[in-house]
């Protein structure tokens, strides 16, 4: 009896054991069953795995925040599992699909973490068909008015040292560098979105969704074999990442899972993530290329500062309007337009005035000349960095600019530290962005956004901010000492920092002369600085060149008959640093455009027109690389032909070196 009595004692501790420390486990699939997410409790810690078949995409993985009131990462207990099913197809008033459809698979887990102070919070969890989306909510009515977060344990444990490409985090200004292929076991802090492969049919890029008012992420390799990823979130300048209220919301913390590069690109998961429109009317919004005295500075033709040679004077930008609506451009930006441009605005940021321009610029002129040739002023508000100084302006600026007829607002934040205190990323970054925004939207102003807090796909939400920049761009063609960007930095970025969205890259640079700095120069053929105008997306889109480069270039052609908003977009073929091809049909119509684009190595493409319409005839007008076209030495050359072609052509083009192709194709 006292051998049973044993017996049953131990069994009982056993299972009391069991159920503290053995793993608990929940999961959810992909709605195609291709992808798995299985959570896990083991010790009170919380982590999770990510599968696609029988291969493994992410190895155990911790979960947790860790806020100065209770420490959510550990004594976690699950205390329920909801699931839900959820699709839709919702329509962008602009973008790179008309349509976009939104399906996925919920699992809602309610947690309780131990401690001194006890506190409920949940997991949410969507997986897609192309990948993973969760994030923490943690409610109100816990007995706190205010909760801070200190640290964020979520981590990426990757099963294998995947290849990654990547910009560093506390290296780079406003995420302008070149990215770079390593092994994640050989990366520092980097930015995300970062672009891996693991293996030659599974590539993932990892980033975040509906950042609002929380730190941007970066992330951190960690563990023994430096392959697991740890978030790491920008602080204020006090050390704190975040604070909120009595409830908190972190962003979507995401992951594309994709057979090949070019299905990274085509993932809409980050979109689907953010919340539907505020925007009741959206008719406002008004897609479209400009020209802008810009590159003329950047080559030292003109000045931003007041002078003899002041670029944007009432006479020069008439100028400048003549040649966009002689061209059908839709608007002119004229940097230095206002006052404040005069000495070190880079460290007088607070001088800027938004609404006074200089006395050889009329504003009010301006808008009437453009609107009487059917073309729409940009107004520039740099503020050095000082965006308190906007932020005091903007409503009589924004009142101003929506009075006149200006719809839209490029802004600009060239400064190493936001108010000279706070990183661009941080809280007080993204919270003064998104205050931009929507002042801006109550004036029916679009957003053009420089030096910007990473993209996390708020376009859904906010659709009137139209692009970012958040990229290494055609500016470093003009004035970079190392020469500019070379050739497979511009068929990187479509897998790199144009996943997280519009980039407003400025492509369109012809003439490669610099007087400034000789050496430097875009390091594209024409017909491959053609190719970006398909390839790097922007609804805003600029020709970035001095107009007088455009005069009697057959080429141009392209760039004025190219939309900047699509219907649909397709990626016949690519390599992620080597080469991509990308067609897009427009909206509203049955033409095709395509761009082609090669690294350093000249190569032959092979391209399969399959996505035309079956059954039809195009007419493709094809800009190529002429003969003799190389980017370093020899870059102008473009053959411009024609012939017509159906769905089941393949089209072989040869692309010189940094070279490319740009092509129409017309429905007959």
């Amino acid at each position: 009896m006292k051998k049973l009595l044993i017996n049953i004692c131990g069994c009982l501790m056993l299972l009391l054991s069991m159920g503290a420390c053995s793993p608990v486990s929940d999961d959810v699939s992909s709605p195609d069953g291709r992808l798995r997410f299985s959570l896990s409790r083991q010790d009170g810690v919380l982590s999770y795995t990510l599968s696609r078949g029988e291969s493994t995409v992410l190895a155990p993985s911790r979960l947790g925040l860790v806020l100065r009131e209770a420490d959510l990462s550990k004594n976690l207990k699950i205390e329920k599992v909801s699931r839900s099913s959820f699709s839709e197809t919702w329509q962008e008033p602009w973008g790179e699909e008309a349509e976009i459809n939104n399906t996925y698979n919920e699992m809602r887990v309610d947690l309780l973490a131990g401690g001194e102070q006890p506190m409920k919070f949940t997991l949410v969890v969507r997986l897609f068909n192309d990948g993973l989306g969760f994030r923490y909510e943690v409610p109100e009515g816990q007995g706190l008015d205010a909760l801070t977060v200190i640290d964020e344990i979520t981590e990426f444990a990757l099963p294998t040292d995947a290849t990654a490409w990547s910009i560093p985090t506390h290296r780079t200004e406003y995420y302008e560098n070149i990215y770079r292929d390593a092994p994640v076991s050989r990366l520092d802090t980097v930015c995300t979105p970062l672009t891996l492969q693991l293996d030659p049919t599974l590539y993932l890029a990892i980033h975040e969704a509906a950042l609002t008012d929380y730190a941007k992420m970066n992330l951190t390799s960690t563990g023994s074999n430096r392959t697991t990823l740890r978030a790491d979130l920008t602080p204020w300048s006090t050390g704190e990442k975040v604070f909120a209220g009595a409830s908190l919301t972190t962003p979507w913390r995401t992951v594309i899972v994709a057979d090949k590069p070019g299905d990274l690109i085509l993932s809409r998961l980050m979109l689907n993530l953010n919340e539907p429109s505020q925007l009741t009317d959206t008719s406002w919004l008004e897609p479209g290329r400009y020209i802008g005295i810009w590159w003329a500075i950047h080559m030292d033709t003109y000045t931003w500062s007041q002078g003899e040679r002041h670029g944007a004077t009432t006479a020069n930008t008439k100028r400048y309007i003549d040649f966009a609506a002689a061209h059908g451009f839709a608007g002119v930006l004229a940097e230095g337009w206002n006052t404040g441009w005069d000495g070190d605005w880079t460290k007088n940021g607070n001088l800027f005035s938004f609404t006074q321009s200089t006395p050889d610029f009329d504003l009010q002129e301006i808008v009437r000349y453009a609107t009487s040739k059917g073309v729409r002023f940009i107004a520039h508000a740099e503020t050095g960095g000082a965006a308190s100084n906007l932020e005091a302006q903007m409503e009589e600026a924004f009142a101003l600019y929506e009075k006149l007829g200006i719809n839209c607002v490029k802004t600009g934040y060239v400064g190493a530290l936001i108010d000279g205190k706070e990183r661009h990323d941080s809280q007080y970054g993204v919270r003064h962005y998104r205050k931009v925004v929507e002042a801006a939207a109550r004036h029916h102003l679009m957003i053009d956004n420089h030096e910007p807090v990473m993209p996390t796909g708020l376009q859904r939400t906010l659709p009137n901010l139209m692009t970012q920049e958040g990229v290494r761009g055609q500016e470093y063609n003009a004035w970079a000492t190392d020469g500019g960007n070379p050739p497979s930095h511009t068929v990187t970025l479509p897998f790199t920092r144009g996943l997280a969205g519009p980039m407003d890259y400025t492509p369109n640079v012809f003439c490669h002369t610099n007087k400034v700095h000789p050496e430097t120069r875009p390091g594209t053929t024409t017909a491959g600085e053609l190719a970006l105008n398909v390839l790097l997306y922007s609804p805003l889109q600029m020709a970035a060149d001095a107009i007088e480069n455009f005069e009697n270039l057959p080429a141009f052609e392209f760039v004025t008959s190219c939309p900047t908003t699509w219907a649909q977009t397709v990626v016949p073929e690519a390599e992620i640093g080597k080469y991509i091809t990308m067609a897009r049909k427009e909206r509203g119509g049955n033409r095709w455009f395509l761009g082609s684009h090669t690294g350093e190595q000249a190569r032959q493409t092979n391209i399969a027109l399959s996505f035309l319409d079956k059954g039809a005839t195009y007419r493709a007008r094809i800009f190529a690389d002429g003969e003799g076209a190389h980017y370093a030495g020899n870059p102008y050359p473009v053959a411009i032909s024609e012939r017509e072609v159906t769905a089941d052509d393949v089209l072989q083009l040869p692309l010189a070196p940094g070279g490319g192709a740009a092509i129409i194709f017309e429905k007959l």
